[in-house]
């Protein structure tokens, strides 16, 4: 697994290498019983934030449309039977993964086909593990059309996460696995699958993007 850094993170790093290093100096010379502390703590954030945005290289296990593989890193939180408001109207089953500040934070392709649906809907900040978060924080919704019917995803952001990049628009046809958007410092990705949809994965469950099968439809 090739160790990359996401497009997201690089102004960020880039901004902050130099405002640490410039704190350093400043240590330095003024404060220098301080000196090794703060350059021990520096660095250590550095790599918080540096393993924030890694990107790593992964392709999906076998590309099949039947198969709905995580969309993102992290704990699966929510199986259950909804009601889908926004665009099915009606019953879905949901499957929810929690992304902590410590998975990575691409969002991937869970499925090929064709975007039939792109919403942006700014909102509220509420952790992500609220009921509510998934209808009244800001989010991006997704329809996929993978050829033998829809499915929706949503990216949440959440009260750390506090903002949401997408690389794709209605209309355009995507590839299963490939990168479709970024949540940064984490949050919550939701999939709207068929009812008839057989689960793969239990409560609590870590998952990798482009590894774990969530689903078979």
């Amino acid at each position: 697994m090739l160790f990359r850094i996401h497009k997201e993170g690089r102004t960020i790093l880039i901004v902050s290498a130099l405002l640490l290093f410039a704190l350093i100096i400043v240590i330095a010379q003024f404060l220098p019983v301080a000196f090794w502390p703060v350059l021990i703590l520096s660095i250590g954030f550095y790599i918080l934030v540096l393993q924030f945005f890694r990107n790593p290289v992964r392709e999906v296990l076998v590309a099949d449309n039947h198969l709905v593989y995580a969309p993102a890193d992290g704990k699966i939180c929510v199986i259950e039977e909804v009601y889908e408001a926004e665009y099915f109207k009606e019953k879905r089953l949901q499957i929810s993964i929690f992304m902590s500040p410590l998975n990575v934070h691409v969002n991937r392709n869970p499925v090929s086909g064709v975007v039939n649906y792109f919403r942006y809907h700014p909102g509220k900040y509420l952790v992500a593990w609220h009921p509510k978060s998934s209808t009244e924080n800001e989010r991006t919704t997704v329809v996929y059309d993978f050829g033998g019917g829809e499915i929706l995803m949503r990216q949440i952001a959440g009260a750390v996460a506090k903002r949401i990049k997408w690389y794709i628009g209605e209309g355009e046809k995507v590839e299963q696995g490939r990168d479709m958007g970024f949540i940064k410092f984490g949050s919550r990705v939701d999939l709207f699958l068929p009812l008839n949809a057989k689960v793969e994965v239990v409560m609590n469950q870590q998952v990798k993007g482009n590894k774990t099968v969530v689903a078979k439809i």
